[in-house]
C-alpha cells in the first residue's frame, strides 16, 4: 500500500490562529484538493490525522468537525479522487492525551486502521509538531511552506525533512518518483 499522511488546517486548508470553527472558514489552500485527487487517482491511500483542540476548548462541535470532513471528502471526490481515513484529536493541550501531535497516538490510529506499518511512509505538515509525530512512529517528513510552515522551516527540523512551497509541489514530487 502507498500511504500518506497529511495534517489539515494550514496543508490542505487555510489555517488560523483563531480557529477554523465553521463550514465556512474551512477553505482549502489552492492545488490542496487537486493534489489528493491525483494522489489517490495514482493509487495512494490518503489518510488525515489533524489536531483540533478547538473541539476541547468548546469553540466548535465534532458536527461542525464532520461537515468540514465531509465537505474535503466531497470537493476531492468531485476530482475522481478519495480521502480513505480522517482522524482527528478533540483534546486540548493540557489534557494529557496521547492523540495530540507531537505525541504519536493520531498516527498509531491510522496504522492500525488501515492495518499496516508507518516505516517509511510520507507525512505532510506545516509545524514541527506534525513532522514529529510522524516521526516517532517511522514516517519520512514533509514540511510545506504553506499554513505555518514559513516560521517552522527556520527551527531544527527532524533529520531528512523535505521541503516544499505546498502540499501539490510534495505531490509532483512523490508522482515523479
Amino acid at each position: 500500500m502507498k500511504l500518506i499522511i497529511l495534517d489539515r488546517d494550514g496543508v490542505i486548508n487555510q489555517d488560523s490562529d483563531a480557529y477554523i470553527k465553521t463550514l465556512d472558514e474551512w477553505i482549502p489552500i489552492p492545488g490542496s484538493i487537486d493534489a489528493i485527487a491525483r494522489l489517490s487517482k495514482a493509487g495512494w491511500t490518503i489518510a488525515v490525522a489533524t489536531n483540533q483542540s478547538g473541539i476541547g476548548r468548546g469553540y466548535y462541535t465534532e458536527a461542525t468537525l464532520e461537515s468540514m470532513h465531509e465537505r474535503l471528502r466531497e470537493l476531492v471526490a468531485e476530482q475522481g479522487g478519495r480521502v480513505n481515513v480522517i482522524l482527528h484529536c478533540p483534546h486540548s493541550p493540557d489534557a494529557g492525551c496521547d492523540c495530540r501531535k507531537p505525541a504519536p497516538g493520531l498516527f498509531r490510529q491510522v496504522a492500525h486502521t488501515l492495518q499496516t506499518e508507518l516505516a517509511g511512509v510520507p507525512t505532510v505538515g506545516d509545524s514541527l509538531r506534525d513532522l514529529e509525530a510522524g516521526v516517532a512512529v517511522g514516517c519520512v517528513p514533509y514540511l510545506v511552506r504553506t499554513g505555518k510552515g514559513h516560521s517552522s522551516q527556520h527551527k531544527l527540523l527532524p533529520e531528512g525533512t523535505r521541503v516544499f512551497d505546498n502540499l501539490a509541489a510534495v505531490v509532483d514530487h512523490l508522482l515523479e518518483a
